[in-house]
Formats: C-alpha cells, structure tokens, sequence
C-alpha cells in the first residue's frame, strides 16, 4: 500500500496543538481591514478550534490517523 500524502493546501492553513487538537485562522484577515473595529481586528490574531464536524476530513486531508 502506497504512503499517505499530506494535502499541502491544508497543512499551511491548520496547526495542530500539542495535545492533537487542530486550530486555525480566521478568514477576512488580509485587506479591507480599516473599516473593521478595532475588536474585530484583534480577534483576527487569536486562532480558532476548528468545528466538530470538519475535524475528521481535515486530519485525514493532513495525513493523521484519526483517533
């Protein structure tokens, strides 16, 4: 059986913490940020558990055994 290949795309857009969970970053973030609110803008800098639902596509699409 040939290797699994990590989808690349998805590799750059979620990071996987310490203990497996898989976060990421907003969208909306790159332009058109002036007329955002200054809270808005702020939480573009944080990054976001990903939904429940994705969680199995997603580590599959990364190459991950799901748990």
């Amino acid at each position: 059986m040939p290797k699994m290949k990590t989808h690349k795309a998805t590799a750059k857009r979620f990071k996987i913490t310490g203990k497996g969970k898989l976060r990421r970053l907003k969208t909306g973030r790159s332009h058109l940020r002036r007329k955002k609110s200054k809270r808005v803008r702020r939480s573009y800098d944080k990054d976001h558990p990903v939904a429940r639902v994705d969680r199995k596509r997603i580590r599959r699409l990364l190459g991950l055994r799901n748990p």
